[in-house]
């Protein structure tokens, strides 16, 4: 047994997400990292690594290779080859990579989303064709309809966010296997961020890897993966992409290597560990998350100017606000000491995103204060 609800106080190092309101009598809910321990496997590893005291240029050993391709065969079906690992310094600088490394003039992608799905376009001086998501069944998903009558000539790209920041939507088989087929149609390379692959707290949803669906998406595709999210270790800067088509592989590195330098030793050694001893940790705080979710889903149903649709995974709840009718539910709950992530810079500044991946009493704690900022409204 794992104790989640252990109080870990962030405040007494450098940490970002406490920080950011230092000295203020606010919770923060905002950036996507946990406020729990990491789990005892990687810890461990890491003391026994800086235990060695030595801590030059590292290269990747067998062992972490294995690490990688047992994990995916493990929990998504998914065999690779080694050599299509890139290991890279995160998710966020991948994708301006993959922007870069691609031709054409825009990129497809959706709204609302992590805004690095709109500025990694933008540093690479592409146009955006932003489509936005569709509410379905109660459910976030893609609108196959806009996307056909916004795709241009001139696009190459499409980015997927799967599982969906904000919104936590994991997508079905039948729904990638349609985004494949409007990749393949138009020529569209795919770069997919699956950076919260693991974080599945629904138990009928399944996370497939669009690369995994048959050779002709497999060529074509730059699979974004990490296990930052997943184990919280996002501050040791430690992700891959996988990439089977040679040619592709060979022009990302290329692109990679004029930006980045060498990998960092000790989030390698933590994905190792994380990878081949973390699954128990995991599938306790699947459970726990799910709980946490579940407290999410009872608050806003007792708060109808509130709306949260179903959600599948992630720690990430994506709030719509606006029956509120404040100028800024962002502004609005902050004063109210929660900071949430604001909406604005994910595509609607009329929702917040909640991080929900702490302390149950910490959670609690935050919708005691979003309770009584609503009641401050009547």
């Amino acid at each position: 047994m794992f104790n989640f609800d252990e109080i870990v106080d962030r405040t007494k190092t450098p940490c970002e997400k406490w920080n950011k309101y230092k000295g203020q009598d606010v919770i923060p809910a905002w950036v996507a990292d946990m406020d729990f321990k990491s789990p005892p496997c990687v810890i461990e590893a890491l003391q026994q690594r800086i235990a060695e005291g030595v801590f030059g240029y590292t290269d990747i050993d067998e062992e972490t290779y294995g690490a990688i391709l047992s994990f995916l065969k493990r929990h998504y079906d998914w065999e690779i080859q080694k050599e299509w690992l890139v290991f890279t310094h995160g998710v966020v600088s991948s994708m301006n990579v993959a922007c870069l490394t691609v031709e054409g003039e825009s990129v497809m992608t959706t709204t609302p989303i992590y805004p690095h799905f709109i500025k990694a376009p933008m540093h690479a001086n592409k146009e955006v064709i932003a489509i936005a998501m569709k509410e379905e069944n109660d459910r976030w998903t893609l609108d196959f309809e806009a996307m056909e009558a916004h795709i241009k000539p001139t696009c190459k790209l499409f980015m997927l966010c799967n599982p969906y920041n904000p919104a936590g939507t994991v997508f079905t088989c039948h729904e990638l296997e349609q985004l494949g087929a409007f990749c393949l149609k138009h020529d569209l390379l795919i770069c997919s961020d699956e950076i919260h692959a693991d974080l599945l707290l629904n138990p009928t949803a399944k996370h497939v890897p669009i690369a995994s669906l048959g050779e002709a998406l497999s060529k074509r595709t730059i699979t974004l993966m990490a296990p930052s999210k997943t184990f919280n270790i996002a501050g040791l800067q430690a992700s891959f992409a996988v990439i089977p088509d040679a040619e592709l592989r060979k022009r990302f590195k290329k692109t990679m290597g004029s930006m980045v330098g060498g990998i960092n030793l000790l989030g390698i050694t933590a994905l190792k560990a994380a990878y081949l001893g973390g699954d128990a940790w995991l599938g306790e705080l699947r459970v726990y998350l799910a709980e946490n979710l579940k407290t999410v889903q009872a608050f806003v149903a007792r708060n109808p100017k509130l709306k949260l649709l179903d959600q599948e995974a992630t720690f990430l709840a994506w709030i719509d606000a606006s029956a509120l009718h404040v100028k800024s539910p962002y502004e609005f709950f902050l004063q109210h000491g929660v900071g949430l992530s604001d909406g604005g810079p994910f595509g609607n500044e009329q929702c917040v995103r909640l991080n929900f991946g702490t302390q149950r009493s910490v959670l609690e704690t935050i919708l005691e204060r979003m309770q009584k900022a609503m009641d401050s409204l009547c």
